[in-house]
């Protein structure tokens, strides 16, 4: 277990948690001062949950769409997952984005998302002439499948 240091920058803030003890995420709560965001729809909305964190240096915090709210209410994360990266102090924020065609109202309390740890591998760039050949080579976006099934990979 990794400890993260959290402060509740409002009083109404919630710690984030785990709802159950599988849980790879721990949901994050909308802090809004007792008014309610209502977000249009396909608007997207920075939505504020309260607290700052101290995330440990080799990791980062994702914030991941919760999938009961991507189903019943059509709110996902904007640029899912987004990334806390461990030098930012300031207040988390959710980018939300409406995707149904009603208004969609997001309450005081409402979990809004999930956050994960992940450690982070730093990457080392080597300039180099050429690169080791493949099979896919430079094949782009879709070319993976298989163009003769009868040749396994």
């Amino acid at each position: 277990m990794v400890s993260v240091r959290v402060t509740k920058l409002r009083p109404s803030a919630k710690i984030p948690k785990y709802m159950s003890i599988g849980a790879a995420g721990c949901d994050i709560t909308a802090c809004l001062d007792d008014a309610p965001i209502v977000i249009a729809p396909h608007q997207r909305v920075a939505v504020p949950t309260g607290i700052a964190v101290e995330i440990p240096e080799g990791f980062e915090i994702q914030v991941r769409p919760r999938s009961g709210y991507a189903l019943k209410k059509g709110l996902t994360v904007v640029n899912a997952p987004g990334t806390i990266d461990s030098d930012y102090r300031g207040e988390l924020m959710v980018l939300l984005i409406n995707l149904s065609d009603d208004a969609v109202t997001v309450e005081p309390g409402d979990r809004i998302a999930q956050l994960v740890l992940q450690k982070v591998q730093r990457i080392e760039w080597v300039d180099a002439d050429t690169l080791s050949e493949t099979q896919r080579a430079t094949g782009g976006f879709g070319s993976t499948g298989l163009k003769d099934t009868s040749t396994p990979l």
